[in-house]
C-alpha cells in the first residue's frame, strides 16, 4: 500500500488521485469550478480576517452601534441615532455600526458630523445596497462570523436601539460572549425602554423564572432612554471603572 501525502492530509487506497497539487495550480486547461470549493473559502475567510484586522488595528477606542435598516429618516429613533453618534464622537470613541441604512446610517452620520471617524462593516446580504454615505471607512464582509468578530474585538461596548432580527442577533451575540466571560468589562445597553420592556420582562418572567438563565446574566443589560447615561457607560469600561447604581439595570 502506498501512501500519498498532500500537505498535512495522508491518503490511502481508493482516496489516492492523480496528479499534484502544483500540477493542478499551473494547468490552465482545467474546469474553474475550483475557485467555489470550501478550501478557496477557507482562503477568503482568512482574507476577510486579514482586511479586517489591518483596517481596524489603529482605529482607537470604538463602540458599536446598532438598530434597524428599516428606520426611516424621520423617526425619532433616527434622531437618537444621531446624536448618540455624535455624543460618542465628542467623548472619543469611533463610532462602527453594520453601514447600512436606517439607524446605523443615523449613528454614522452624527460620528462624521461631529468630526469623529464613522466606521462601517458591511455584509453582503441581497436587499440591502453597499455602505451609507456617512461612513468614513468601510469595509464589506461576505461572512457574518468574521464581521462579528471586528465588532466585539474592537469595540469596548454596544449601544442597541430599537431593531429587528439582525440586531437580535448581535445583541445576543455580545451578552452570551459576557456571559461566557470571553469579553470582560463589556457594557451592553439598550435604548428605548418602551420598544425593549417586552424583551426585558419575557427574559425576566419566562427565561429567568425557569431558571434558564441567572439573575446576574440580567445584570449585563442596562435599559434607558438616556443617551447621557449611555455614553457614560462607554466611558467607564474605557477606563476600567464599574457603571454606577444610577444606571437603569433591567427590571
Amino acid at each position: 500500500m502506498k501512501d500519498k501525502h498532500k500537505g498535512p492530509v495522508v491518503m490511502r487506497r481508493g482516496q489516492v488521485d492523480a496528479g499534484t497539487t502544483d500540477q493542478r495550480l499551473l494547468d490552465s486547461r482545467g474546469p474553474s469550478d475550483w475557485v467555489h470549493t470550501d478550501p478557496w473559502r477557507v482562503l477568503r475567510i482568512q482574507a476577510e480576517f486579514i482586511e479586517g484586522f489591518g483596517a481596524l488595528a489603529e482605529l482607537g477606542p470604538a463602540i458599536a452601534v446598532f438598530g434597524s435598516a428599516r428606520t426611516p429618516a424621520d423617526h425619532p429613533d433616527y434622531a437618537v441615532g444621531e446624536e448618540l453618534g455624535r455624543r460618542l464622537a465628542e467623548a472619543g470613541f469611533a463610532v462602527i455600526t453594520g453601514g447600512g441604512p436606517g439607524a446605523m446610517e443615523a449613528a454614522n452620520k452624527g460620528a462624521s458630523e461631529a468630526g469623529g471617524v464613522s466606521v462601517g462593516l458591511g455584509i453582503e446580504l441581497p436587499f440591502e445596497a453597499g455602505l451609507n454615505q456617512w461612513v468614513d471607512k468601510g469595509i464589506n464582509f461576505r461572512y457574518f462570523f468574521a464581521r462579528k468578530t471586528m465588532f466585539v474585538k474592537y469595540t469596548q461596548g454596544f449601544v442597541v436601539l430599537p431593531g429587528g432580527l439582525g440586531t437580535f442577533d448581535e445583541l445576543f451575540e455580545a451578552l452570551t460572549l459576557v456571559q461566557t466571560q470571553k469579553v470582560t468589562s463589556f457594557p451592553v445597553v439598550l435604548i428605548g425602554v418602551d420598544y425593549w420592556s417586552g424583551l426585558i420582562a419575557w427574559l425576566r418572567d419566562t427565561v429567568l423564572a425557569e431558571g434558564k438563565i441567572n439573575e446576574t446574566d440580567l445584570d449585563m443589560i442596562t435599559l434607558t432612554d438616556d443617551i447621557d447615561l449611555a455614553v457614560e457607560l462607554m466611558v467607564r469600561a474605557r477606563t476600567g471603572s464599574h457603571p454606577t447604581p444610577t444606571a437603569e439595570r433591567a427590571e
